[in-house]
């Protein structure tokens, strides 16, 4: 029995934040008799700045800043995320406290007329604001055209017609839990797109002392997700990565042996590094660090340095 009956959870005013919030917050209601979970929305500095690209501005980070001081301020008890937006150090006093089990990692395309992204046209326009997508997007079509494109799912789709693009690239978990499955083209073998790291789970923030908060959130954790994206996250950082870089990370587990494929790239595509590692998922984190240690030492910390500096 929790000894506490009512959590703040913070979270964006973005219809798939607020989704993801709700979604949290019926199935800790659901879990726990007596339980009360009240949303309170805060707007971040991403959220303010839709004018330009993440990179530029300072990565995914942005979108969790101000949530990250409401927990530290004890204005909320728990914040909810996208795990793919989320660096992997986090501010001393906090931690993920639950991975939630993970969705289709995929890519997905919506295009005009249904057209997936082999048959697309010479030099057709897709609109990605990822990095990620970019490079492995041109290298497997260095004719394709990238424009940036930023804002909500629903800005994002809309764009496809009013900027003139012939296809978009999203997150097939967020399109699906939006209830717009129907509008995919496409979802893009992950040979061709490496997801992000921990695209497809939300996770839950948290002080990490407040113990009641803990107790009642660790109920939604998924173990064989925890062990997956602890893979992901060692991975991207021992490359000391953000979240608006070039990496891909994906870790699959069957039969107690998890395996991880990672890839760094230039942002032309036009080379691409990559390799995997196997070994006991309870080594999750070990195994996707030697990984990263890999990648470097086959040139991955050049391509990085060169990102960085552009």
């Amino acid at each position: 029995m929790l000894e506490i009956d009512k959590i703040r959870l913070g979270t964006r005013g973005s219809p798939l934040a607020l989704w993801q919030a709700n979604w949290i917050k019926d199935q800790l209601e659901e879990t726990h008799d007596g339980l009360k979970v009240e949303l309170i929305q805060i707007k971040t500095t991403g959220d303010k700045i839709q004018d330009a690209p993440l990179a530029k501005i300072g990565g995914k980070g942005l979108f969790l800043k101000e949530i990250e001081d409401a927990l530290l301020k004890n204005q909320i008890d728990i914040a909810v995320h996208s795990m793919k937006d989320v660096p992997v150090q986090l501010p001393r006093r906090l931690c993920i406290a639950s991975f939630t089990e993970r969705v289709d990692p995929r890519d997905a395309l919506i295009s005009k007329n249904g057209v997936n992204l082999a048959d697309m046209p010479k030099n057709a326009k897709i609109g990605t604001g990822s990095m990620r997508r970019q490079t492995q997007l041109l290298n497997y079509r260095p004719d394709l055209e990238i424009v940036p494109l930023r804002g909500n799912i629903d800005t994002r789709i809309k764009k496809l017609e009013t900027e003139g693009l012939d296809g978009i690239i999203l997150a097939a978990a967020g399109l699906v839990r939006m209830g717009w499955a129907d509008k995919i083209s496409e979802y893009i073998d992950t040979d061709i797109l490496l997801p992000a790291i921990g695209q497809g789970s939300v996770g839950i923030e948290a002080r990490n002392f407040d113990i009641d908060v803990l107790e009642a959130v660790v109920a939604l954790d998924h173990e064989n997700t925890n062990y997956a994206l602890e893979a992901e996250r060692g991975f991207l950082r021992v490359l000391e990565g953000g979240c608006q870089v070039p990496i891909g990370g994906y870790a699959t587990i069957q039969g107690g042996q998890l395996t991880i494929r990672g890839l760094v790239g230039n942002l032309s595509g036009t080379e691409i590094i990559k390799s995997e590692k196997t070994g006991l998922v309870e080594n999750a984190e070990y195994i996707g660090q030697d990984l990263g240690k890999e990648i470097l030492g086959m040139g991955a910390d050049k391509i990085l340095k060169e990102v960085y500096s552009a």
